[in-house]
């Protein structure tokens, strides 16, 4: 079927004439059908998203202008934003369900959770206070406090290079204590 061919029964289509959509349908449902199973990678989903873009067609063929772009680009647009606000929602609902999940679970820790933490906490300390105090400091602010490099490097009066040197060793440290 050519463009121009398309177009006229996407207009007839905007004037509620079935027939017109009836033979749109047969002549795209194809390629759209392929377009919305690209994007959901699922086929029954795909099926149920082609009878959305068809209806949001018959209810919003008046919007279709007849220019000198392809119609059948417009319906391939339709098609694929049905398929991605699918995909979205899908997303959205995934997510709410871990939301629902976590407000069920206890997220406070145990007992053994608490004991673990602590003494992991005084190892911390303990290797901190190991580090040169300048450079303790400055690991607390950036990786506790959140301070950026540059921050830092002005409160220490140092470049910003030395200051990404003393965190790069800094955390080096920590790490060998940590593992003895």
């Amino acid at each position: 079927m050519q463009p121009e061919d398309i177009s006229k029964l996407v207009v007839r289509v905007a004037m509620k004439d079935r027939a017109a959509f009836d033979l749109l349908y047969r002549n795209t449902s194809a390629k759209l059908f392929g377009v919305c199973l690209r994007v959901l990678s699922d086929r029954a989903e795909a099926e149920e998203a082609l009878q959305e873009v068809y209806v949001k067609i018959w209810t919003k063929a008046d919007r279709f202008a007849v220019s000198d772009l392809s119609p059948i680009s417009w319906l391939v647009a339709v098609a694929r934003n049905q398929a991605i606000d699918r995909l979205r929602a899908r997303r959205q609902k995934a997510a709410a369900g871990l939301d629902e999940a976590e407000e069920v679970a206890d997220a406070r820790p145990g007992p053994e959770d608490n004991v673990a933490a602590g003494s992991e906490m005084m190892k911390v300390q303990r290797c901190l206070a190991e580090l040169e105090p300048d450079r303790a400091a400055a690991v607390r602010a950036a990786y506790v406090e959140g301070d950026s490099y540059a921050d830092l490097a002005a409160r220490f009066s140092v470049p910003l290079n030395t200051m990404r040197t003393w965190l790069r060793r800094s955390l080096i440290r920590l790490r060998e204590c940590m593992e003895r």
